[in-house]
């Protein structure tokens, strides 16, 4: 039977919960809704007072350091840094930077790879009052060029991997005047550099006045975090400090409490990492383990060993555990939830049963989107809940509607406005953009790079609602499962082919550890044929039977317009370093055996297998096949 609490939030929600005597018989999953409301409630009292105090981020660090002087902030490589020592090193970077002259909003670009250094370093220039750009260490050349103009750095800070320095030097030319600081490198620098060793090791631990900062304010930046790049430049997306409280209270959705222990692998220049992990982390005043990079053999051991309670996971992280021999001490360890975004379907049961996790909480959100969501109900393959009583009190309500896979554009009606999808429908994501945030930047640029995000004139004549670019679904009970995004998404047959879902079907084949699906053009035909590159598991072998299993299971798994066309078979995965696949210079190459030095091979239903595509057979093959 409902609690009093229940009956009092349900008697607030309207006629959804009146007059309904068993509500959990009729609404079995209401209980997601309930923690939902309180969670994120709790979560908006928070983000709303910290918001009103000016609590920044900067602040709720110091507050951490007040509280809880001696605690491991970070542990890396078994060593413990307390926020006390953390607080010293900040005082340092802050008191070198205070000497540049720069202003509040300013921009310095950090490149430094996961260790204390990148935190301390971001952490003292926020004393400050200046924006930290998080540079990905693995570009180089044309794109670092683009990154540092983008951001309009006015300094860079560069860390002590080996590989660094070497990529700014390619492209240091390019670079103008701007200054450059070198941590870890023992080696003479030329006159192009400055050693941030020698500033820190001269530099005074000692507190600035909070009025170096006093001209902060919410709209202020606190970070730039760039996108992926997977579909042009990187563009450097605004963390404002407003942003970045509310960024801290997301991990409030599963009661992320001070005495919690993070375990953070993936790198701080992204958004999982260095924006959900480190924030919540900080407004809690909790211990973040953090790794130099993800490593699959040594994951667990790092969790049992740092008595780890809220692991993140991101993209195909969670396929590569499973990729690991099984040991008695899978299960054993203090985890309590693993929260991130991309756990396939075909692999969230798997992953959970053998590493005994409590709970999964898989997210949806975007850097520079304006709402995001969780699923808090263990639901496999779900990110989240689009109830008519979570939608009907949300300040920014989200929506699905039809769109155009084609073009990417969305569907309207007579009027002019988008159509909503039915149940089970694919539909590209929309979220509110409040009124009085309607020209707000979610990229640091011009009008035009920001307009692109915007849908107007959705539900009514002069809404705006920020265009997420995904494609997600609403099963009956209202949970949400992503699809795939616009643009991968592809037309087939006169058919939609949505190609996470044919990656899905195609890995539950046990030889195939991953499959990246994308479509590729025909001459001579409309839409895009299905293509997939197979990366099979382990060290097997590619053979005639394992050919043969993979077309038998695609003729029995998939209808005849989603089933991969073509398969080729790389020797490296095309992954970013946050493990989402790349599909764009897949979808170059194409099919044409003269571009793919790989193992390709087509679907031929007479000889009931993948047959080699080759030079030879190529011409033959567009004749005979009728595509």
């Amino acid at each position: 039977m409902p609690t009093k609490k229940d009956k009092l939030i349900l008697g607030t929600a309207g006629a959804v919960g009146a007059g309904i005597l068993s509500w959990r018989a009729f609404f079995p999953w209401i209980g997601h809704d309930l923690r939902m409301m309180k969670n994120g409630g709790n979560a908006g009292k928070k983000l709303m007072a910290d918001q009103v105090n000016k609590r920044f981020l900067i602040n709720m660090f110091e507050e951490a350091v007040e509280k809880y002087p001696k605690k491991p902030f970070i542990i890396f490589e078994d060593r413990i840094y307390t926020y006390e020592f953390v607080n010293q090193q900040t005082n340092r970077v802050a008191n070198i930077a205070a000497k540049w002259g720069l202003k509040v909003g300013d921009c310095v670009a950090i490149m430094i790879e996961n260790e204390p250094a990148f935190i301390w370093t971001f952490l003292g220039l926020q004393k400050l009052g200046i924006a930290v750009a998080f540079i990905n260490f693995h570009i180089r050349g044309q794109p670092l060029i683009h990154t540092l103009k983008a951001c309009e750095a006015k300094a860079l800070i560069i860390g002590a991997g080996d590989y660094i320095l070497p990529k700014i030097e390619e492209v240091r030319g390019e670079l103008g005047d701007l200054p450059i600081f070198v941590q870890g490198q023992p080696l003479m620098l030329g006159p192009a550099y400055t050693s941030w060793d020698d500033l820190m090791l001269s530099a005074h631990p000692v507190p600035l006045c909070r009025t170096a900062r006093a001209g902060m304010d919410l709209p202020t930046p606190c970070c730039y975090i760039f996108t992926s790049g997977t579909t042009g430049l990187p563009k450097p997306a605004i963390i404002s400090q407003a942003k970045a409280i509310g960024m801290s209270k997301f991990f409030q959705l599963f009661y992320f409490k001070p005495s919690d222990i993070v375990y953070t692998v993936t790198p701080l220049y992204h958004s999982a990492a260095g924006g959900l992990g480190l924030m919540n982390t900080l407004d809690q005043g909790a211990t973040m383990v953090l790794r130099r990079k993800f490593s699959a053999q040594h994951f667990f051991e790092d969790v049992r060993r740092h008595n780890v309670t809220v692991l993140q996971y991101i993209g195909e992280l969670c396929r590569y555990l499973l990729a690991v021999p099984e040991s008695p001490l899978d299960g054993k360890h203090c985890c309590r939830v693993a929260v991130g975004n991309g756990l396939r379907s075909d692999i969230w049961e798997k992953f959970k049963i053998r590493y005994k996790i409590p709970q999964i909480c898989e997210f949806f959100g975007a850097t520079e989107g304006t709402v995001a969501m969780m699923n808090l109900s263990n639901r496999t393959g779900s990110c989240g809940r689009f109830s008519p009583l979570l939608n009907k009190l949300d300040p920014t309500p989200k929506l699905l509607v039809k769109v155009d896979v084609d073009t990417g554009d969305a569907i309207r009606n007579k009027k002019g406005l988008c159509i909503p999808v039915a149940t089970g429908e694919p539909g590209l994501l929309l979220g509110t953009i409040p009124p009085n945030y309607q020209n707000m930047q979610f990229y640091k640029g011009g009008r035009e790079i920001n307009e692109k995000k915007v849908l107007r004139n959705v539900v009514k004549e002069g809404d705006a609602y920020f265009n997420f670019g995904d494609l997600l679904s609403v099963d009956k009970d209202y949970f949400v499962y992503f699809r795939d995004r616009v643009g991968d998404t592809f037309r087939w047959k006169g058919e939609n082919v949505a190609t996470y879902e044919v990656s899905n079907i195609l890995t539950k084949l046990s030889c195939i550890h991953d499959a990246n699906v994308y479509g590729v053009e025909v001459p001579g035909s409309e839409g895009r044929a299905g293509m997939a590159a197979i990366h099979l598991e382990g060290n097997m072998q590619l053979t005639p039977k394992v050919l043969k299993d993979i077309f038998n299971h695609c003729k029995e798994n998939l209808p005849n317009y989603s089933r991969p066309l073509f398969i080729r078979f790389p020797k490296e995965e095309s992954i970013t370093v946050t493990h989402k696949q790349q599909k764009t210079q897949l979808r170059k190459d194409g099919f044409h055996p003269e571009n793919i030095d790989d193992p390709l091979f087509y679907y031929n239903e007479a000889a009931g297998t993948y047959t080699p595509l080759t030079l030879d057979n190529f011409q033959s093959f567009l004749t005979k096949s009728r595509l």
